[in-house]
């Protein structure tokens, strides 16, 4: 059975503490993906390492499906944590209720957390000639900080006890 969480869940303002585990999570992603304070992480590894995930799978994630013409990193990164914490663990069930309300949420305000209405890597990245340079990863960085604040609020108003991982621990 799917646990459903109160009927205010997705509408509800967030506690203080919840406010800190959202600030958490964006500040976490920010070190991973700058790669300042550890080296730097892929898009979809930050969010993965973020959150406590195992990183192999989130590899592909990188540019774009590692070839600039896939969704954006983060964007899917932030889905497969929804998938693999919120998911029917049989791998025949079908998506349970609380996921796809989930994914809903997610998906709703990413363009207006992120500022971005693109979805593809390539067309996220366009505007910048050199995707190695520093006004490429800076944007970069920033995508990564708000889709992983965005995915802590989405997995806490599931009723998911969000504990993002701190920076330079493995997850």
């Amino acid at each position: 059975m799917d646990p459903a969480p109160p009927p205010d869940a997705w509408t509800r303002a967030l506690t203080p503490a919840e406010q800190a585990t959202v600030a958490a999570a964006r500040a976490g992603a920010t070190m991973r993906y700058a790669g300042v304070v550890v080296p730097h992480r892929s898009c979809g590894i930050a969010i993965a390492e973020t959150f406590g995930r195992a990183t192999a799978p989130y590899q592909a994630l990188r540019r774009g499906g590692l070839t600039g013409a896939g969704e954006c990193g983060t964007r899917l990164g932030g889905r497969m944590v929804l998938g693999e914490l919120l998911g029917d663990p049989d791998p025949s069930g079908p998506a349970r209720p609380l996921l796809v309300a989930a994914v809903r949420f997610y998906d709703a305000r990413w363009a207006g957390r992120t500022g971005q209405a693109a979805r593809v890597c390539g067309a996220l990245t366009a505007p910048f000639a050199d995707f190695r340079g520093p006004g490429r990863a800076a944007f970069c960085t920033a995508l990564a900080a708000e889709t992983a604040a965005l995915l802590a609020e989405t997995l806490l108003r599931a009723g998911v006890a969000v504990a993002p991982v701190p920076v330079g621990t493995a997850p």
